[in-house]
């Protein structure tokens, strides 16, 4: 079967530019929208001429221009959406729905893949305020791609690495911390800690699969279903270090939100719900669902003991 050819929506992106490279990696005709409010940002038009020159075909198109969109998309089979949905960065999920009505007109699309990739918004109704936004948006462009008949595939990606394994989990850092660490409630939550070019690996392998039609895809391989107390493990005994553990009760931890801006309310939201309320693994794979290590055992996924090697001196 000839492999789809892709576009990749939001390619300069955190996970966009690892979904575009896992693309070419696995031999797909590549695509990536080059959006012309991109302007003056040079770090963003550097990025999308190194695509090319690694052999992605860059094409023009605007959220603002319908026609545009329509065109580019009839280019390709796959549509693979990246655009942030989170607040500190930018938060355009609700700019999807041009996109969907873009598939819906273009007609030819053999599968779309939205800017999902993280919490399964799907069993996220009872999220709190300000955070369960994200979830709310996420499940109001789903509706609008199931209403359209558009054929689909949703990836859970859990928690990226960069933002939640390499900081042991830590609110408002991105690096491990050296004496002190806070855990949250006894730290015994299992989490699901994922590499980011592996989830742009298991990303693309899903696209051609008949097994992942109309389906949720979990990214929850079992060497990375780690509790917080687990992960700390990890880094002490990769740095020879005992930290000092700070418990933080729910209701501190809650009530931490208070006096922070929106971005951070909805961060402490997230965090709660994956590490008090266990979210990530408080539930079976059901049957329209597929888990990506068992679809593809291929795939050496990352360690999170490997990955956080990167973070030693």
């Amino acid at each position: 079967m000839a492999k789809s050819k892709v576009l990749v929506v939001g390619g300069t992106g955190y996970i966009g530019k690892r979904i575009v490279k896992a693309s070419l990696a696995q031999g797909h005709t590549t695509y990536v929208l080059q959006r012309p409010e991109i302007g003056l940002d040079i770090d963003k038009l550097q990025m999308l001429l190194s695509f090319k020159e690694q052999g992605a075909r860059l094409v023009e198109a605007s959220f603002s221009d319908h026609r545009s969109l329509v065109e580019a998309v009839k280019q390709v089979d796959v549509v693979i959406c990246t655009m942030s949905g989170v607040h500190f960065r930018s938060h355009n999920i609700l700019l999807q729905l041009k996109l969907v009505d873009a598939i819906k007109e273009a007609g030819n699309i053999k599968r779309f893949l939205p800017s999902e990739f993280g919490m399964d918004p799907a069993i996220m109704g009872h999220a709190i305020e300000p955070g369960r936004v994200t979830f709310d948006e996420k499940m109001e462009v789903r509706k609008a791609i199931e209403e359209a008949h558009i054929p689909y595939t949703y990836i859970s990606a859990n928690c990226f690495a960069g933002y939640f394994a390499g900081n042991l989990s830590q609110l408002g850092t991105l690096v491990p911390p050296k004496h002190k660490v806070c855990v949250y409630g006894h730290g015994n939550v299992k989490v699901v800690y994922m590499d980011e070019d592996d989830v742009a690996t298991y990303t693309i392998k899903s696209i051609d699969d008949p097994r992942t039609l109309n389906k949720t895809v979990y990214l929850r391989p079992q060497e990375n279903i780690l509790t917080q107390r687990e992960l700390i493990a990890k880094w002490e005994k990769l740095k020879g270090i005992d930290l000092e553990k700070i418990s933080v009760s729910e209701q501190d931890f809650l009530s931490s939100m208070k006096g922070m801006d929106y971005a951070g309310q909805v961060g402490v939201g997230h965090f709660y719900h994956i590490f008090y309320e266990g979210c990530l693994t408080n539930f079976e794979i059901g049957e329209n669902a597929e888990e990506a290590s068992e679809l593809y055992p291929e795939v050496r996924y990352t360690r999170m003991d490997e990955y956080l090697k990167r973070y030693l001196n």
